[in-house]
């Protein structure tokens, strides 16, 4: 793990592989291990960055007045690839990663050359409505810090309301590492509780809205099985995103990196070659 200072704090990353660089954006209460199998997959033939998000998994609390809202992480984004001199950025987003990705490509675009959504916060669903109850546990006095010790137990850890939707083929191990940061860190609790209060779909549907100016390539890749972001999500961004097509997958929940690594990989690295090789339009 290495890590770069920004003005919001520090962000702990890996960086691992050479060629046309990657980005992977994981979502809330989650790390970057979330990535693990597939850039141990694509690593070979590309450069797979995977900076930690200050989401609630994360080792090192951001700065107290850190802007944790949706467009702030989206900055946070923009700076450390400004930080890593990254260009020709392929940003690949899931679950909250995934909307920090559509504003990172609305807001702050120069650096990116493509674009890659799996399962994620999107239009109206932001939270998705079986999560929103995480926004109110943050409102709660006393509640965030509960509810990060009762996820210590596996039973909880396997319920819908935790991650049991999210992911078919649970790791028990890499499940604790995503639990303990938010558990042990009064720092890390209070970067989590500030991401869920700022919470509010009018930063999604105002990503929704601008997509339609992003002109670069983009790829939607949604799990045929998924039970927490709305496949009719998958339809309107492949409609709304100008140069895009869309991929299903089956066998997968939201979490495809875990479910099915080597198809995604796949699909990703095929993205990147066939963008690359493609003849220019003729006039």
């Amino acid at each position: 793990m290495q890590e770069v200072q920004l003005d919001q704090g520090t962000i702990g990353y890996t960086d691992s592989g050479t060629g046309e660089p990657i980005v992977f954006l994981h979502g809330a209460l989650v790390n970057g291990q979330l990535w693990r199998k597939v850039v141990a997959e694509l690593e070979p033939d590309f450069r797979c960055i995977v900076p930690e998000l200050p989401l609630g998994s994360h080792a090192i609390p951001m700065r107290p007045d850190a802007d944790l809202s949706l467009p702030g992480l989206a900055r946070i984004v923009a700076d450390f690839m400004a930080a890593l001199d990254l260009s020709g950025v392929t940003l690949v987003g899931n679950d909250t990663g995934g909307a920090i990705a559509q504003r990172v490509a609305t807001d702050h675009p120069d650096r990116l050359a493509r674009l890659v959504l799996t399962p994620c916060d999107a239009y109206e669903h932001f939270f998705p409505p079986l999560f929103r109850y995480l926004q109110l546990v943050a409102r709660l006095p006393g509640a965030a810090s509960v509810l990060a010790q009762t996820m210590r137990l596996r039973p909880l850890q396997r319920a819908p309301i935790a991650y049991g939707w999210l992911v078919k083929r649970q790791d028990d191990e890499v499940v604790r590492g995503w639990v303990e940061p938010i558990r042990r860190d009064k720092g890390v609790r209070r970067d989590a509780v500030k991401l869920l209060r700022s919470i509010d779909k009018r930063y999604t549907l105002e990503a929704a809205e601008k997509l339609r100016g992003f002109d670069r390539p983009a790829l939607v890749i949604w799990s045929e099985d998924e039970r927490v972001f709305p496949k009719g999500d998958a339809d309107r961004l492949a409609a709304a995103l100008p140069n895009a097509r869309l991929e299903w997958v089956p066998d997968s929940y939201t979490f495809m990196s875990e479910d099915q690594p080597h198809r995604l990989a796949e699909l990703i690295a095929g993205f990147i070659r066939e963008r690359a090789t493609a003849p220019p339009v003729s006039a």
